[in-house]
């Protein structure tokens, strides 16, 4: 079906631009904010972006399964393929007013994202992918930095991990001294990456496959490599929706943070 992947990608760079729209109109503003079960924030404009995404959306493919943050259940599972939401990946920093939030939506097909898109609609950053035909940030292609040294490398993750005690733990090591800056939006976060903006990004906790799935194509399609902290890849849409850790980088850098964090145990998800 890679005939069809072109056009996916069409339809859902436009309809999440649009849902840009909807995003700026909150930010910044007054709107209605709670907890969920889970204790995490979620937003007015966090529902009313799922809801246009989901209607503009299902209405160009009814075919499809759906499966967002929002939405509870995945809606028919059984769909060859099914589209992946998160209407806004980094709640907190939109509740801040802080612009590193994303829009993202994915289009799986046998656990595999096929096209991907990633939307800062503050910064009018648009990173869209589609397999086999590369990454692009506005319109021009993008690559994966060629940095192969962990040390001075710039990475994004959050910083109280990088300084974490238990790095002075054999058979841990501390980190070197490296450029280290966080964004709240994951995918956001794989997206620097595959432009170059960022050496690498590292996640060591458990994250929803909304969080992850576009950036993965978008890194991949770039040069990047994307795997859990033991090298395996990723892969969407099962039952539990759960990626237990995230790496992603150029490929040589990619293989040294492996080298360093591999033997880690997380717990379970």
């Amino acid at each position: 079906m890679r005939e069809h992947d072109a056009d996916d990608l069409v339809l859902i760079e436009q309809a999440v631009r649009e849902a840009g729209d909807i995003a700026r109109h909150f930010y910044g503003g007054e709107y209605r904010r709670w907890s969920k079960n889970r204790g995490e924030p979620v937003t007015e404009a966090d529902l009313a972006v799922d809801r246009f995404l989901r209607e503009r959306l299902l209405a160009a493919r009814p075919g499809y399964g759906w499966l967002s943050e929002e939405g509870g259940e995945k809606e028919r599972p059984d769909a060859a393929r099914s589209f992946m939401v998160d209407p806004i990946d980094g709640t907190t920093a939109f509740l801040k007013a802080k612009p590193h939030f994303s829009i993202t939506v994915a289009v799986i097909e046998s656990a595999r994202p096929v096209a991907g898109v990633v939307y800062n609609p503050i910064t009018e950053e648009c990173f869209a992918a589609v397999r086999a035909l590369g990454s692009r940030l506005n319109g021009r292609g993008i690559h994966v930095s060629d940095s192969a040294s962990i040390v001075g490398c710039r990475i994004l993750g959050p910083k109280d991990m990088f300084a974490h005690p238990g790095w002075s733990t054999p058979p841990n090591t501390p980190w070197p001294d490296m450029q280290i800056e966080q964004r709240s939006s994951v995918a956001y976060r794989m997206a620097l990456v595959a432009a170059g903006m960022f050496d690498a990004a590292l996640v060591l906790s458990a994250k929803r496959d909304w969080d992850m799935a576009a950036g993965d194509l978008i890194v991949r399609e770039a040069g990047g490599m994307v795997t859990t902290h033991d090298g395996t890849a990723l892969a969407f849409g099962s039952a539990v929706p759960i990626q237990r850790s995230m790496v992603c980088a150029g490929p040589a850098l990619h293989a040294l943070l492996l080298e360093r964090i591999r033997h880690i145990v997380l717990p379970q998800r």
